[in-house]
């Protein structure tokens, strides 16, 4: 008979087999959370404040869903900041000439993929990596959108427009939740219930065993550039829609949030490794430290400072990972 001060081997054991890196942004996210809930009572336990951390990650947790299938090919998407800024204005633009949402929000999307399909073309067909490749159309895309309309800012002002994305409601919960949800369940469900989410895996562990196999590995890698790039656009219409409003500077600073999001929440960055439910951990964890920043009166450097050794933990975490399996 055991007492209360001994230790079952038996526990210890399975303890011991316990891979504590794929929980690690669930641990911190919990003691975040305790955190600024002891350290900022007054503000942070807001019902309010809280929704508005939900509603604030709602586009950061769309576009990591599309990282971690970039990701998970051992890819890279640095052209999403961009294209979120060029899909509001697109769309912006299109409402202001035609009054139909609808349309301008077709014409957001089809920037997205546009982008996507410039992205996987030069990466797959051209063959050159795909840092250099989406870092070029990064800053082709963001001349576009400093172009479309000057630098100036283009109000949305079209009811049906901004409640659909963004500033609406439906059964008690802001419209932004909803969103994310879809995107979420979209993207479980590709990645771990369909082939095609076992193929972008498989492509990431090894792209010459995927040939082997009969997987077609350009097209995986297509696809997931025009997914990712589609849902930087869903992105730049949430903003425009939340925001009512769209200017070249939406999304500037999203990638490296984006980028974080995804990696702190397990997915590697080296490929072959992808979670959609840790992106949205992440990307929640993300901003729930920007909020709790932000009621600390931290200015938007710090912020900056913070998120850059987020990104180097995560990252030196992703590497210690590769290593050891």
């Amino acid at each position: 008979m055991s007492t209360p001060t001994q230790t079952d081997p038996g526990l210890v054991a399975r303890l011991g087999t316990v891979k504590w890196s794929n929980y690690v942004v669930y641990i911190g996210f919990v003691l975040v959370f305790v955190f600024f809930a002891v350290t900022q009572t007054q503000y942070f336990l807001n019902a309010t404040n809280l929704t508005n951390i939900v509603i604030q990650a709602a586009p950061i947790t769309i576009m990591a869903i599309g990282m971690v299938f970039v990701l998970s090919t051992g890819e890279i998407d640095l052209s999403i900041g961009s294209t979120v800024a060029l899909s509001g204005l697109t769309a912006g633009v299109v409402l202001q000439a035609t009054d139909q949402w609808w349309l301008a929000a077709l014409c957001g999307l089809a920037i997205g993929a546009a982008v996507g399909l410039v992205n996987g073309i030069f990466i797959t067909w051209v063959r050159l990596p795909s840092f250099l490749v989406t870092l070029a159309t990064m800053g082709l895309v963001a001349g576009l959108a400093r172009q479309l309309t000057d630098l100036q800012s283009v109000p949305v002002t079209d009811k049906a427009f901004v409640w659909i994305f963004g500033g609406g409601n439906l059964l008690g919960l802001p419209i932004m939740v909803w969103w994310t949800a879809a995107a979420v369940l979209v993207g479980w469900h590709l990645l771990r219930q369909r082939r095609y989410g076992a193929h972008v895996l498989a492509v990431g562990n090894s792209a010459a065993a995927s040939r082997v196999s009969g997987i077609k590995v350009n097209r995986v890698r297509l696809m997931v550039f025009v997914g990712s790039a589609m849902t930087a656009a869903l992105a730049g219409l949430l903003y425009a829609g939340r925001l009512q409003g769209a200017r070249y500077t939406l999304g500037e600073t999203d990638l490296m949030t984006v980028i974080a999001a995804s990696i702190v929440g397990g997915t590697s960055l080296f490929g072959g490794k992808g979670t959609v439910i840790g992106a949205l951990i992440g990307s929640l964890l993300m901003s729930m430290i920007n909020n709790g920043l932000i009621l600390s009166g931290l200015n938007v450097s710090q912020q900056m400072i913070v998120r850059g050794a987020i990104i180097l933990i995560a990252v030196s975490f992703s590497l210690r990972g590769k290593k050891n399996s």
